[in-house]
């Protein structure tokens, strides 16, 4: 079987600090590549694989400001839809633009949707749900939409290896880009009434949330340390006395709890979205309405048994689950059109 994986070109494969889906690409392409398939990657020229690499694009277009990016990302689908008759299946984490391309190309077309950024958007993938060779795929049962159909459900998975068993008891922790549905108030309120120091990582998407929301907030044992690389998250992760994760939004699945529980670390959340399937209450954590419920449990917090959470990470979310399970459904795609 040979795949070619169309990956984002926002930022690197994988990612150097932030790039949540890029990272996704980098961790199925390497377990797929363990699994004897043969994938192509389409990335920029500067993504580290194992795979052949194909590109159009230099650098990630965050890191290249005279990127005009409607240009290079349609040179880079364009590419991949090009060469589209080479592969067995074409697997898109590039959101909707590939499907403009689907009606001239034979080659199964199979998309990830990581989540929809707005309901705009969704009649793109409904106009093409009726090609044949056009197939969708869930990252959770909570971000499947009603009117679309899918072919399967397939949660993200990570690398055991990233992410060490840690001591814990240091700090608590949030991982996340600094926006409003992200919840970061709440997390340094919580942090405050717990007493405990808390690190916060993560790229500032919305500036004026910072500056008026957070900002105030740091000091007396509040850091923001802003992105950080694979290393510095790891071992801030092993630090960890908790994740939090108070979500003001039904997020589309969340890759920094499932780190956080490969890492032992017990994970304090709104059930919101796909929370609800990652995080096991009582068992890797706490699923709570506020912050304030959440300090209810804190005692149980710092009694719970770090490496029954990593087992549990490590049976559910691990990349070679993720990429057995889309073999499973590339396997469907080929059998149904041969």
């Amino acid at each position: 079987m040979r795949v070619a994986m169309l990956a984002p070109i926002a930022w690197r494969v994988p990612p150097r600090r932030y790039g949540p889906w890029e990272q996704v690409v980098y961790d199925l392409t390497e377990a797929l590549l363990d699994l004897g398939v043969e994938v192509v990657l389409y990335a920029t020229k500067d993504a580290q694989t194992r795979a052949p690499l194909r590109y159009t694009a230099q650098r990630p277009l965050w890191e290249d400001p005279e990127a005009d990016w409607k240009v290079e990302e349609f040179l880079h689908i364009a590419r991949g839809m090009e060469e589209a008759a080479e592969f067995d299946l074409v697997h898109n984490h590039y959101d909707f633009m590939p499907l403009y391309f689907s009606p001239f190309v034979r080659t199964p077309i199979l998309t990830t949707i990581h989540g929809f950024s707005s309901e705009k958007i969704k009649k793109v993938y409904r106009r093409y749900a009726a090609l044949p060779h056009v197939h969708y795929v869930a990252i959770s049962q909570a971000d499947q939409d009603p009117t679309l159909p899918y072919l399967g459900v397939v949660h993200h998975g990570v690398d055991p290896g990233r992410y060490p068993l840690g001591p814990g008891g240091r700090h608590l922790l949030v991982l996340s880009r600094i926006h409003p549905d992200k919840g970061i108030r709440e997390a340094i309120l919580f942090a405050r009434r717990a007493r405990l120091p808390l690190r916060i990582a993560g790229p500032v998407q919305d500036q004026a949330y910072f500056q008026e929301e957070i900002l105030p907030l740091l000091g007396e044992g509040v850091e923001f340390l802003g992105p950080v690389t694979p290393e510095e998250r790891a071992a801030l992760l092993g630090g960890a006395v908790a994740l939090l994760h108070f979500v003001n939004f039904p997020e589309p699945f969340g890759l920094a709890p499932v780190e956080a529980m490969m890492s032992g670390v017990p994970v304090l959340a709104r059930p919101l979205g796909a929370l609800r399937e990652t995080v096991r209450h009582g068992e890797t954590g706490f699923l709570v309405q506020s912050w304030e419920e959440a300090l209810e449990h804190l005692d149980r917090v710092l009694r719970m048994d770090r490496s029954a959470i990593r087992a549990y990470a490590e049976a559910h979310f691990s990349r070679e689950r993720m990429a057995r399970d889309y073999l499973d459904l590339y396997r469907k795609v080929l059998e149904e059109r041969r």
